[in-house]
This record gives C-alpha cells, sequence and structure tokens, in this order.
C-alpha cells in the first residue's frame, strides 16, 4: 500500500455522498471509485451535509471542515451557507487541485456551479460525468427545463474544453448525440467494490420463492410493472414473498402500486421494509433466491452487481449493461414490451424463434414460474453463474488503466 499521499489532487463535486444512502447509484459509483483508485490519486469531495430528501445534517459527520474519510480521501460536508460560489472558489484556491472531477449535469450547486468556478481557474482538465442523465429516458422526465438548459449550455460554450466521462459506449452516443460531435468523451466503466461478500447459501425449495427489489418506489424504476407481472402468475401453486427496499419517492405513484398489491392472490406477498444502509444491500439481497427489478433504465445498476456479487440471480429488464445473462446463468434480462397479457418478442423473424425464446425464458412470468418452482440444486447453480459474472467483472484488468487514462 502505498504510505504516500499521491502527487495528483482530484477535487469532487457530488450533491450526496457516504454516510447517505438515499440517492442510490451515483453514491455507490462514486465511493467505488474512490476507494479503488486512492492509492493512486488524492481525493477532495466536496459535497451536502444532508442526505438526499433530508434537511437534517447527519450526525455521524462534522460540516463545513475536511474529514477525513480514508486514505488519502477527504470530504467536505457543506451546509446550504456554504453551497455557493465564493465558497468553491476558496476551495479551489485551498486544495489547488490538478483536476476536477463533477459529478452530475443538472444541479445548480454541485454540477453548474462548480463548472463556472473550475473553468475559470488554470486547471489541466475538467471532467464532467454524466451518470446516464444525458439519456433520451432521462432528458424526458421534467424534459422542457432540462431540454432549455442544455440548448443554453451549448450557446454559451459551457462545456467547451471539459472531459465528459461515459461509462459505456451507449452513453458515449447518448452525450455526443446531445451535445455534437465536437464533446469530448471518455468511456471508463463503473467501478465495482474491491471485495466480494463472502458466500452465503439460502434454501430453496419447490413452489416457494424470495423475491427482492432495492430501489426507490418510482416509475423509472418500474415497481408497478412488476407487481403487475405478479399479478398475471394466476391459478399457481405455491408462495411468493416480493420484499420492496426503497425510498417511496412519489405518494401517486405508492398508491398505484398499493392498489394492485390489495388485488393479488393470497399466496403472493408483497411488503415495502423501508430503506437499507448501502454497506447493507449484499447481506440483504443474501436472504433472497433473485433480485427482482424490470427498470426502465440504468447507466450502470449498481444494485445488480451487488446481488450478482452475493451470488443471486436477477430478473432485470434489458435496458441495462447487464445483457445476456441467460447465457451465462446468472439471471434473465427481458424486453418491457407487453400485449396484453402475452409479451412481444423483438427481433424475432418467425413463430418458430419467437416460441423457442419463450421457451429459453424471455417470458416475465415464464421466468417467475421456473423460479417457484426451482428445486435446490438448479438454485445453486443460478446462484454459481452469478457470482463468476461479478468476478469477471470485478476482476477485469482494463478497469483501472481506463480511469488511468480517464485522469491522465
Amino acid at each position: 500500500m502505498n504510505s504516500q499521499t499521491p502527487q495528483q489532487k482530484i477535487l469532487i463535486f457530488i450533491d450526496w455522498f457516504l454516510p447517505g444512502y438515499k440517492a442510490g447509484g451515483p453514491v455507490r459509483s462514486m465511493a467505488n471509485m474512490v476507494e479503488y483508485l486512492k492509492e493512486d490519486y488524492a481525493f477532495y469531495i466536496v459535497t451536502r451535509n444532508t442526505d438526499y430528501t433530508e434537511s437534517t445534517p447527519y450526525t455521524t459527520v462534522k460540516s463545513n471542515c475536511w474529514e477525513s474519510f480514508a486514505e488519502n480521501v477527504k470530504v467536505f460536508y457543506a451546509d446550504k451557507a456554504l453551497q455557493n460560489k465564493a465558497s468553491f472558489n476558496k476551495l479551489m484556491d485551498e486544495i489547488q487541485p490538478d483536476i476536477v472531477y463533477i459529478n452530475g449535469v443538472y444541479s445548480w450547486k454541485f454540477s453548474i456551479l462548480p463548472l463556472v468556478v473550475a473553468k475559470k481557474a488554470p486547471l489541466p482538465k475538467v471532467i464532467v460525468a454524466a451518470r446516464g442523465m444525458l439519456a433520451q429516458s432521462a432528458i424526458d422526465v421534467k424534459g422542457g427545463k432540462k431540454r432549455l438548459f442544455l440548448k443554453a449550455a451549448r450557446m454559451a460554450g459551457l462545456y467547451k474544453n471539459v472531459v465528459f466521462h461515459a461509462t459505456n459506449q451507449k452513453e458515449e452516443q447518448d452525450i455526443i448525440g446531445v451535445l455534437g460531435k465536437k464533446c469530448r468523451v471518455q468511456v471508463a466503466d463503473n467501478l465495482p467494490k474491491k471485495v466480494l461478500p463472502e458466500l452465503k447459501s439460502l434454501e430453496k425449495k419447490q413452489g416457494y420463492l424470495k423475491l427482492v427489489s432495492l430501489a426507490r418506489i418510482a416509475p423509472e424504476k418500474n415497481t408497478l410493472f412488476a407487481l403487475e407481472r405478479l399479478a398475471e402468475l394466476n391459478d399457481f401453486e405455491g408462495t411468493i414473498q416480493f420484499d420492496l427496499y426503497g425510498q417511496i419517492y412519489s405518494d401517486a405513484y405508492w398508491k398505484l402500486c398499493q392498489e394492485m398489491i390489495s388485488v393479488l392472490p393470497s399466496n403472493i406477498r408483497v411488503e415495502h421494509k423501508g430503506t437499507v444502509d448501502a454497506e447493507l444491500v449484499g447481506e440483504t439481497i443474501q436472504n433472497y433466491h433473485a433480485l427482482f427489478m424490470p427498470t426502465r433504465g440504468e447507466n450502470f445498476g449498481h444494485v445488480i452487481l451487488e446481488s450478482l456479487s452475493a451470488a443471486r440471480p436477477v430478473l432485470i429488464s434489458d435496458q441495462t449493461p447487464w445483457k445476456k445473462l441467460r447465457d451465462d446463468k446468472s439471471g434473465w434480462d427481458i424486453g418491457l414490451k407487453v400485449q396484453g397479457k402475452g409479451f412481444e418478442v423483438k427481433g424475432v423473424g418467425n413463430k418458430e424463434e419467437g416460441e423457442r425464446l419463450k421457451e429459453q425464458g424471455s417470458d416475465w412470468c415464464s421466468v417467475l414460474g421456473a423460479l417457484v418452482e426451482m428445486e435446490q440444486q438448479e438454485f445453486n447453480s443460478w446462484c454459481e453463474g452469478a457470482r463468476k459474472r461479478a468476478e469477471g467483472f470485478v476482476n477485469n484488468a482494463e478497469l483501472k488503466a481506463q480511469y488511468n487514462s480517464l485522469f491522465g
């Protein structure tokens, strides 16, 4: 381990960071990045002193000063009074960073203001992590304001001489599609946790299935869609327990979910279990047979990797970077198009091929049914496949090289 402070300093601006966890993926992405690279770079993180949607400051850290978070990692938890241009200018002068890394696009306080400040300083590199915010599906949410901002940003040259960090080639295409071909983009995949959890076995009896979702209760996470798929499992023998962990983002949407829950058959039980601390996600997943999350889109999907790392297969949509899961028995990635109570198989040229795909488990209901009926030996093989998929990603030697290139 490097006992000296690395020469290259990276100043990071992000709306929320640990010990916060309610903002989900971006917090996990940043925590993994600094943990993975802290021996090679000195990180200084500027963030809020409250968690997502909260107004009460953290009780476990001090506000408005540099807190030692880990070796070569310090965090400045700013209260509202210091979330401004003058304060960020002062921190910039104090740290004299080699790189400013800005997490996100639309946040006035932690994306736009830091970018304005950073561009006025004599820095060799300013990096903006899009975090999926320039995907069309993300822009469509409150699209009027976002399109107006992006148009103004292009006209003002806000992103001139800025490097965008994309975590996959699709995101690279999304960024270029919005900001133009002259936009500089570098691809570096999201970094995983360096240490995988200990393997934990779980009993799997035929006719009993425990499913879990760890995501905010919101339309983009498609909670209602998951409940509707369960409702289609009519007249099956067995029991399904589906537990939801995550913040209720929209009361109106949660009401729709509750209405669906109320009409589910008695052998399908659904409960909302509140939220889970970020450090306990993997341990929580190990109490279930599979992750069930038909999300409308994920730039990465940290909870998916958490499930695979915990040796639990995933049942997800095809709107994430995690593809062809069934090929290595790590899970299923299925399209979201629905026709009545059947499912449209996309890209199929004939009826025979469509039937073959359905036999392979391309239909949500057939996969759920197969999981209910699955016995211990078969379940164990899917758990093994999930773990191997995670190990293949975590042990990819190219990951660190990508970040050395990004920060180089």
